[in-house]
């Protein structure tokens, strides 16, 4: 059976026509004068690899050059100018085409991924010479996104043979396990982001885990691991709203940080302790980072070990990392970390990182988060009143069977009652946050006001369950 052309039928999907190209199906692009080209250059075009850490191999270096010669004004629509300032041949063998003009102000503005899914959308819909148009302006301007480079290759390569799958090479053969594992990882890279294009959030949803979020948290960020994706949201009076989405690179082991060293992200709730300039940093980190408080109170109770867990930039001369590539960090473009970075603030900006992201509309949750809340304020009740046993009841167990750690709780508790001497206490900007583990858990932070103070200090109290009931393992202040 002769396979459908791709680009040939306006009305396929480019889902199915890019899935299909990423799992290595065959498909024949539109010929070169169907895209308008007076004549097909001689020879299909040789991919030289982007720029990467690791300097290019010998065998990379001796890929077979193209019979045909390029004009002048061709080879320089071929070639790239480096961030660092050296020129890199990106595609030999197939000019870009002539009419290929500078990208317009508008485009510039647009994000370079979404400039990217625009050029899968052209492809989608048969409009290759569209598609091949923009990827030559893209890389013109966005040289080291190498996801780009490549999909600039495999329009150039079609337009003078069949393009047997994504990121396809002549002479595999001759490529080294350095290059291949570097197209695998381009080829992830792809999936990962046609994933986030055709799997949007439903319109309002939130991540089931920001049950309450009060108006001095202006922004909150969700990481789902199974989409290599950050989800940034905006406080609104009416709730959470998504207002952009980014991709990310995770740890090369993939999650669930257990150990130090261990190269994996960890999964949790946690929050933004500082913003840190690029200036400060080492360029591998980028324009900036935004450090977590792993292991947070939580991962010490499992005994989790390990630090340093930052949302980071790339070194300067990358665009993007691959999907698995980090130490456990999350690590983003330095373009969309910029998008980020300054709208955030440390302390208030919850961080929940998922492996995959239960979406939810608010009033799903509406009934959880009158429960929880009726749960703290019994507890804030209970300490208003002077009750000892009552208050007792709401702490976990530090170890009942020695009873020098029960003594030791409840001289706390008598301390922290005796502390208010019979004020009332006012609980404001309350965060309810929650994480199901082993067991479920909730994070809540809140500032406490006693009765005849204008200010008091930010709490933060971890509860899980023991027995059903809701329990105070740690509680702590802030800074």
């Amino acid at each position: 059976m002769t396979p459908p052309r791709y680009g040939g039928r306006r009305d396929a999907s480019l889902l199915a026509r890019l899935a299909a190209l990423l799992t290595g199906a065959a498909f024949v692009f539109v010929p070169a004068n169907a895209l308008g080209a007076a004549k097909p250059a001689a020879a299909a075009g040789t991919v030289v690899h982007a720029r990467t850490h690791a300097k290019p191999s010998r065998a990379a270096a001796q890929l077979p050059r193209p019979a045909a010669r390029l004009d002048k004004a061709a080879a320089r629509r071929s070639t790239a100018i480096h961030p660092t300032g050296n020129r890199q041949r990106l595609v030999s063998g197939a000019a870009a085409p002539r009419s290929a003009g500078p990208a317009s102000p508008a485009e510039k503005r647009a994000s370079a991924e979404a400039r990217l899914l625009e050029i899968y959308r052209l492809i989608g819909a048969g409009l290759s010479r569209e598609a091949l148009d923009k990827a030559a302006a893209l890389v013109a301007d966005v040289p080291n996104f190498q996801l780009a480079q490549l999909t600039y290759a495999d329009l150039l390569t079609a337009r003078t043979s069949a393009l047997p799958n994504f990121g396809a090479v002549p002479n595999p053969q001759q490529l080294q396990e350095m290059q291949s594992t570097r197209l695998t990882q381009l080829r992830e890279e792809a999936a990962q982001r046609l994933h986030a294009l055709r799997e949007r959030p439903p319109a309002g949803a939130i991540p089931r885990q920001f049950i309450e979020l009060p108006r001095s948290t202006q922004h909150a960020i969700a990481v789902d691991a199974s989409r290599s994706r950050l989800y940034l949201f905006e406080n609104q009076p009416d709730g959470p709203r998504l207002i952009a989405d980014h991709y990310v690179s995770l740890g090369r082991l993939g999650v669930d940080k257990t150990i130090v060293g261990d190269q994996r992200t960890p999964l949790g709730v946690y929050f933004i302790t500082n913003r840190l300039d690029g200036r400060q940093l080492a360029d591998f980190y980028g324009t900036g980072a935004l450090p977590l408080n792993y292991p947070n109170e939580y991962d010490r109770r499992l005994g989790k070990t390990g630090s340093g867990i930052w949302l980071h930039g790339v070194p300067t001369e990358s665009y993007a990392r691959s999907p698995h590539s980090t130490d456990g960090c999350v690590v983003l473009s330095n373009e969309d970390l910029n998008a980020v970075i300054g709208l955030v603030k440390p302390r208030t900006t919850p961080v929940l990182i998922a492996q995959k992201i239960d979406w939810v509309q608010q009033r799903d949750i509406a009934s959880q988060r009158t429960s929880l809340r009726n749960v703290i304020e019994g507890w804030r009740s209970a300490r208003i009143v002077g009750d000892v046993q009552r208050t007792l009841s709401f702490y976990a167990s530090l170890n009942p069977a020695n009873p020098q750690d029960l003594s030791e709780r409840k001289q706390q508790v008598e301390r922290d009652i005796g502390s208010l001497r019979g004020r009332r206490t006012h609980i404001k900007d309350l965060s309810i946050l929650t994480w199901n583990d082993k067991t479920p858990l909730m994070v809540v932070t809140f500032g406490e006001v006693i009765e005849g103070e204008r200010t008091g200090p930010v709490k933060r109290q971890y509860w899980s369950q023991e027995g059903g009931m809701w329990k105070i393992f740690y509680e702590g202040v802030i800074g």
